[in-house]
C-alpha cells in the first residue's frame, strides 16, 4: 500500500490535451462559485479524507450525490467518468486527445462541456465548464476506497478563501471580501503565485549536507505523498543517498517509475519539518509540457500536518502546526498494491508485490485477494485503515489469509520493515 503513491498530480505530471488550448479562466475572471444565500459570507461543506486525499460531495445539475477529489493541483475539473456525463446529457463541446508523460499518445479522449450547474451546502457554481474522460482509466474509486467521480480543481479556491478542517470533518468557505485572517503567534502565512491558476509557493530545502536551494513547488492537495522533486528541474538538484527504487504512482499509461529518499529538512514559512519522505520521478516519466517551470510538488502527507488556510483571492497560505506536525513521515512497510472492489469497495486484491519487500519475502502474489488480518475480516477495515495499518510500525507482525487466484487458501504472517 503506499507502493502507489497515489500521484493524482499525474494530472499534474503526466497529462496533456492536444487539439487546442485548455485552460481555466483567466486569474481576472469572475469568480465560478457563490453563496446560494445573497448577503451570505460563510459556509461550511463536508469534506473526508481517505488515504491523504480530501473528497466533497456535491451535485451536478441537480443530480447526485457525487463524489469529487479536492486537488488545487489541477487548472481544470475533471469528469472521470464518462457515463455520468451521458447520464447527465451534459453537451459534448470540443474534443481533446489525452497525452500522457512525454507525449504519449494514451488512445484517450476528453471533451470540453460547460453550463453545468455544480452545488454543494450553500454554495453553488451555475455555468461551470469540465473535461470528461472517455474512460475512467484512473480508477479512483478503486485506489480510494470510495466512489469518486471526478477531480474538482482551481474553481472552488479561486471563488473563497477555503478553511480546511478534515479533522472536524469540514471546510469553510468564505468571502475573500470579508475574510479576516486568524490572529496569533503560531500562524505563518506563505506567499503564494498563481500562474495558469495554479499556486506555486517557495520552500527551502535542505537536499545534502551542504546544498540548501529555495525550491518553487506546486502546492497540491490532490497529491497524497509530502514531496515531489524533479531532478532535471535544476541542474544542483542531486538524486538522495540513500534511495529506494519505487513504482511512484499511476498515471494515464502505466507506473510512474523513480525513488524514494529524504530530505534533511524542508522550511515553509516559520516552519521547519525533518527527514521528509521525497518521492523522484524518472525524467522520462515526467510530463515535460508544463506551461510554468517548477521543482515539483508538496503534497497532502506534509500539508496535513498543519490547520490550512488556502487563500487565492489574497495570494498566501496560511498555516499552523497542528498535532500530527511532528508524526514522522513513513513509507509503505509491507510493499503490496490493493485495490478496493465491490459495491462497498471491501473486497481487496492485490495489483502489485515490490520485489525484495516484506510481502515478497513472505509469498504475498498478485490477483491474491486478502481476507483476513490478524484474525480479523479484511471487510471490516476501509482502505484507509488498511493503509493506515501497512504503515503503523517498524517490525510489526500481521497474520494474513488469502485467497489465491485459484480459489486456494494460502496463510501468510508479514513482518512491516522500514525501508527508506
Amino acid at each position: 500500500m503506499g507502493v502507489l503513491r497515489f500521484v493524482f498530480l499525474l494530472l499534474f505530471l503526466g497529462i496533456g490535451w492536444e487539439g487546442a488550448d485548455v485552460h481555466a479562466q483567466p486569474a481576472n475572471a469572475p469568480a465560478p462559485f457563490t453563496f446560494l444565500q445573497a448577503g451570505r459570507n460563510k459556509a461550511r461543506v463536508p469534506i473526508a479524507l481517505h488515504r491523504n486525499l480530501l473528497v466533497v460531495t456535491g451535485t451536478l445539475n441537480g443530480f447526485g450525490p457525487f463524489n469529487f477529489l479536492l486537488d488545487t493541483g489541477v487548472n481544470t475539473s475533471i469528469i472521470t467518468r464518462a457515463a455520468l456525463g451521458d447520464s447527465l446529457g451534459l453537451r459534448r463541446g470540443q474534443l481533446f486527445r489525452v497525452v500522457g508523460a512525454g507525449g504519449a499518445d494514451t488512445g484517450l479522449q476528453a471533451y470540453q462541456t460547460d453550463s453545468v450547474r455544480v452545488q454543494f451546502p450553500g454554495v453553488v457554481a451555475p455555468h461551470m465548464t469540465w473535461l470528461v474522460l472517455s474512460e475512467d482509466v484512473l480508477n479512483l474509486s478503486g485506489y480510494i476506497g470510495v466512489p469518486i467521480h471526478g477531480i474538482l480543481g482551481s474553481e472552488l479556491f479561486r471563488s473563497f478563501v477555503v478553511t480546511l478542517r478534515p479533522d472536524e470533518g469540514r471546510m469553510l468557505l468564505e468571502n475573500p471580501a470579508t475574510y479576516r485572517a486568524p490572529h496569533g503567534r503560531r500562524w505563518s502565512s506563505v506567499p503564494l503565485t498563481l500562474q495558469k491558476n495554479k499556486a506555486y509557493l517557495t520552500a527551502t530545502v535542505q537536499l545534502t549536507d551542504s546544498l540548501t536551494l529555495p525550491l518553487k513547488l506546486v502546492l497540491d492537495t490532490g497529491a497524497s505523498h509530502a514531496l515531489s522533486l524533479e531532478l532535471d528541474s535544476d541542474p544542483r538538484l542531486v538524486a538522495p543517498a540513500p534511495r529506494l527504487a519505487a513504482d511512484l504512482g499511476r498515471g494515464l499509461t502505466g507506473l510512474v517509475q523513480g525513488y524514494l529518499g529524504r530530505v534533511a529538512n524542508l522550511q515553509l514559512g516559520r516552519y521547519t519539518l525533518r527527514s521528509v519522505l521525497t518521492s523522484y520521478p524518472n525524467a522520462a516519466d515526467v510530463h515535460r509540457r508544463a506551461e510554468v517551470h517548477r521543482n515539483g510538488n508538496v503534497g497532502y502527507e506534509l500539508l496535513k500536518r498543519f490547520s490550512l488556510v488556502v487563500d487565492y483571492p489574497h495570494q498566501r497560505l496560511l498555516l499552523r502546526p497542528n498535532p500530527k506536525f511532528r508524526d514522522p513521515f513513513e513509507h509503505d512497510m509491507c510493499g503490496i498494491e490493493l485495490l478496493a472492489l465491490g459495491p462497498d469497495f471491501r473486497r481487496y486484491l492485490i495489483l502489485r508485490v515490490m520485489p525484495n519487500s516484506p510481502a515478497a519475502a513472505a509469498g504475498l502474489q498478485v490477483d491474491d485477494e486478502l481476507l483476513s488480518i490478524n484474525f480479523l475480516p479484511a471487510s471490516s477495515f476501509s482502505l484507509t485503515q488498511l493503509d493506515r495499518m501497512l504503515h503503523s510500525e517498524n517490525g510489526r507482525a500481521l497474520l494474513l489469509i488469502l485467497r489465491r487466484a485459484d480459489g486456494n487458501l494460502h496463510t501468510a504472517t508479514v513482518r512491516l520493515k522500514r525501508q527508506i
